[in-house]
């Protein structure tokens, strides 16, 4: 069967396992779940993630970020906002703010998939893909 929106899938795997404390999480791998791997490591919400190659088939390994124990939570939400049946766009002049800044938009434009933050500096617009706070 195949996966209508495998983007949800992804932030419902991580959102799953950041519920149930677990220290790892496996999803299949492509091109745009690298570049969202990508972003939650580099504003800080995950440890770290490998690409684990299982015979012909490649996984995103994201290792979950906790607080001084498991019950203090990185990750507050995750949503997933453009979706299949009813894309999302914002030029550079509507770009969301989560939470009023203390969140972050992950928008997918000309120049990638980028933050909003980054979206706004470099004056362009896109898709918003997800929320994550």
């Amino acid at each position: 069967m195949t996966m209508s929106d495998p983007i949800a899938d992804m932030l419902t795997r991580i959102r799953n396992a950041n519920i149930r404390k677990h220290d790892t999480v496996d999803i299949p791998s492509s091109k745009m779940k690298l570049a969202i791997a990508d972003i939650l490591l580099k504003e800080g919400y995950i440890k770290k993630y490998d690409i684990v190659e299982d015979g012909s088939f490649k996984t995103i390994r994201i290792e979950l970020k906790y607080g001084k124990d498991k019950n203090e939570k990185i990750i507050s939400g995750l949503k997933r906002i453009s979706k299949p049946g009813l894309r999302v766009y914002a030029n550079k002049d509507e770009m969301p703010k989560v939470l009023g800044g203390l969140g972050v938009a992950i928008v997918s434009t000309n120049q990638g998939v980028i933050t909003d933050k980054t979206a706004r500096e470099l004056g362009v617009g896109g898709e918003v893909l997800a929320f994550v706070w």
